[in-house]
């Protein structure tokens, strides 16, 4: 049985490096993994995707459109962006912050509001404050690994090593802090 999973954000966020910790970890696991990752305008703010499936064989790292088991979005606004991949059964994990698109920041338009409420009616989503978290941990910038423990704790991947992930992928002075971050991530799913 292949699983799905599809992380989106915005550029500058993590997207791409919890996604390769994802993979590693899945692959440490015994699974065959495969990933895409689609950078876009990433470095101007731009939108960032990457998809993960794994299973026992995979064929293909693209998700089509309905077949996402679990959507994982580190900005409000890309979530809903993206959640026509989700499958109507699948679970979304949506991190509660806005990064104003340049539309915005030019004063073209707003940023929409009910952005939260309208994708609690559309997908079962668990919403979670990882900024809020991430500064009670002393770096906004481990958001990503924060949103990357609600993932992993929401798929049951709970039981691979991600403290040995982490500590052989991530520069050495920044070891602790993401440990920290994958720990509170878990714990924010019930």
């Amino acid at each position: 049985m292949t699983k799905s999973i599809l992380l989106v954000g915005v550029g500058g966020q993590g997207t791409i490096l919890a996604s390769k910790l994802l993979t590693i970890g899945l692959m440490e696991a015994g699974y065959d993994v495969k990933m895409s990752e689609i950078h876009g305008m990433s470095q101007r703010g731009g939108s960032v995707s990457s998809q993960v499936r794994y299973g026992d064989k995979v064929e293909s790292p693209v998700i089509e459109i309905g077949g996402a088991d679990i959507l994982v979005s580190f900005e409000k606004m890309e979530a809903v962006r993206w959640l026509r991949y989700l499958k109507p059964e699948g679970k979304a994990v949506v991190n509660d912050f806005e990064i104003e698109s340049m539309p915005i920041l030019n004063g073209k338009v707003d940023y929409p509001e009910g952005i939260i409420e309208h994708l609690k009616e559309k997908a079962n989503a668990t919403v979670v404050d990882a900024i809020s978290k991430a500064e009670e941990l002393g770096n906004t910038k481990v958001m990503n690994v924060i949103l990357l423990g609600t993932l992993v704790k929401s798929m049951g991947l709970d039981e691979i090593d991600w403290e040995k992930i982490i500590r052989e992928n991530v520069k050495e002075r920044f070891i602790d802090i993401n440990i920290n971050a994958i720990k509170v991530g878990m714990d924010l799913v019930k």
